[in-house]
């Protein structure tokens, strides 16, 4: 054997040496003292507390959101039904003229079934787009619905306030009221 084999032989093997301060350190971190376990329940709660009013933050624009999707979508259709309704007003003035064209006496037929085959279209065209006709003569007068321009006497078996003459008619479509109905109210 050589000395270096000798020398390694010879010395006996050490045991390793704790040091009181590693052995504490070791301890403290096991159980930690009652002093830091009421601050990391301080710092949870905190956490806790914190996450709450995250979440509670995240619900309210959520919720805010939603409301400006709705908001904007109820503008968006009362916009396009806006103009829809003066589209439709524009029109009310054309199928005016065309009724009181089918309505003059004329000797020739041919005219006359055109004029009335135009309305019927235009009826069909305000009917697909919701648009219908107020209803007023011998209706009780309605200030929603219905434009008094005038009042006659009332005749017999006749109430005050009925509707005795329409002179043009009214349109909504859906509740909306596009044109008043111009009436003649019985006094």
């Amino acid at each position: 054997m050589s000395e270096k084999e000798k020398d390694q032989v010879q010395q006996p093997a050490e045991e390793p040496v704790t040091e009181p301060a590693a052995e504490e350190a070791a301890a403290e971190t096991a159980a930690p003292k009652a002093g830091q376990v009421e601050a990391l329940e301080q710092k949870l709660a905190a956490a806790q507390k914190e996450a709450e009013q995250l979440k509670d933050q995240l619900m309210r624009t959520a919720a805010e959101y939603d409301n400006f999707r709705k908001r904007s979508a109820r503008e968006q259709d009362a916009a396009f039904n806006n103009g829809v309704g003066y589209a439709v007003n524009q029109i009310l003035e054309i199928l005016d003229t065309l009724e009181m064209a089918a309505n003059v006496p004329t000797a020739d037929e041919d005219y006359k079934k055109g004029v009335v085959l135009t309305l019927d279209k235009a009826a069909a065209a305000l009917t697909s787009m919701k648009v219908e006709e107020i209803p007023a003569m011998g209706l009780q007068f309605d200030p929603n619905v219905h434009n008094a321009v005038m009042q006659q006497p009332a005749a017999e078996g006749q109430e005050s306030g009925t509707v005795v003459q329409v002179f043009q008619k009214g349109y909504k479509m859906g509740d909306r009221v596009i044109r008043h109905a111009t009436v003649v109210v019985a006094e």
